[in-house]
């Protein structure tokens, strides 16, 4: 019978040694740190998730925004909004106040703010101003795709009408 040795000491073969190991695991946990970090970094430089710019200020005035909301409502206004995107990417919004009788709301301070629905670094005011008796109109540069239209109309200092919508640009 012949007996063939078996040897794991090659020359040139891989051996697993403990400097080896130690060289793996922090070659391992090295990658898991790396990709935790950009994790990171690219959660905190984006969208911060909050919708409020101070949240806290905004719940201390919501019992406001109540009656507000409940005093635009027995005014029974009648309001017309328009957003059209031309082909130059320009989007023109026309609006008109009525009152419950049928006339014009004229002298009013109109703010519009166009909103992305998933990035707020997008978000457009827009001063509307009156060129006809209760119209108003303003023009900004917006891409197509769906958007928030809110719209708020002061007197005086104080608000008369708001209005929040969905909209969609071509």
């Amino acid at each position: 019978m012949s007996h063939v040795a078996i040897s794991d000491d090659k020359a040139g073969g891989f051996r697993l040694t403990g400097w080896r190991v130690l060289g793996i695991f922090f070659f391992f946990f090295g990658v898991i740190m790396s990709v935790n970090m950009l994790m990171v970094y690219y959660a905190l430089s984006t969208h911060r998730g909050e919708i409020a710019d101070h949240p806290y200020e905004a719940g201390l005035a919501y019992n406001q925004e109540i009656s507000a909301a409940e005093a635009q409502d027995q005014r029974h206004w009648v309001v017309d909004i328009s957003a059209n995107r031309g082909t130059d990417g320009v989007v023109l919004i026309e609006t008109t106040f009525k009152d419950a009788a049928g006339l014009v709301e004229s002298g009013l301070h109109v703010v519009t703010k166009l909103q992305a629905p998933a990035d707020m670094r997008r978000d457009v005011n827009i001063v509307l101003v009156e060129d006809a008796p209760g119209h108003y109109q303003g023009q900004v540069q917006a891409a197509a795709g769906a958007w928030t239209l809110d719209l708020e109309a002061n007197r005086d200092g104080k608000s008369m009408f708001i209005s929040h919508n969905r909209i969609k640009l071509n």
